[in-house]
């Protein structure tokens, strides 16, 4: 996945905000919380950063290519860097950068989620 490819999938996704941070990384939030993170590049492998469920987690966290996020994991969050390849193809990406959305929205105050109108029943 490419930084543009990135960007334009996260954009997609529900009431979703950007900034440039952290060194010229692109941050995507909701409701002002992050859900993902695209930065440097290893080779052509863009490193995203995203979080996940607790056995996704431990899935994914020995994988190739795949690592606890450095400095979020280190401090017990449940996050995942996709840094190297293989990694995730763009399929799997896509599908964990809108787990991570959603598991972020669901952890805003009900209020929130309401003011967003973000995963109602």
């Amino acid at each position: 996945m490419t930084r543009d490819e990135f960007n334009t999938f996260c954009k997609s996704l529900p009431v979703t905000t950007h900034v440039v941070q952290w060194g010229g990384a692109d941050v995507w939030k909701v409701g002002g919380k992050v859900f993902a993170i695209g930065g440097w590049t290893k080779g052509n492998t863009l490193g995203i950063t995203f979080k996940v469920s607790d056995i996704a987690y431990e899935v994914l966290k020995e994988q190739p290519g795949l690592r606890p996020a450095p400095y979020l994991a280190s401090r017990g969050m449940k996050w995942i860097q996709h840094y190297d390849v293989p990694g995730l193809d763009d399929a799997a990406l896509r599908d964990h950068l809108q787990a991570s959305h959603k598991i972020v929205a669901l952890g805003l105050t009900k209020k929130k989620q309401h003011e967003l109108d973000l995963y109602q029943d």
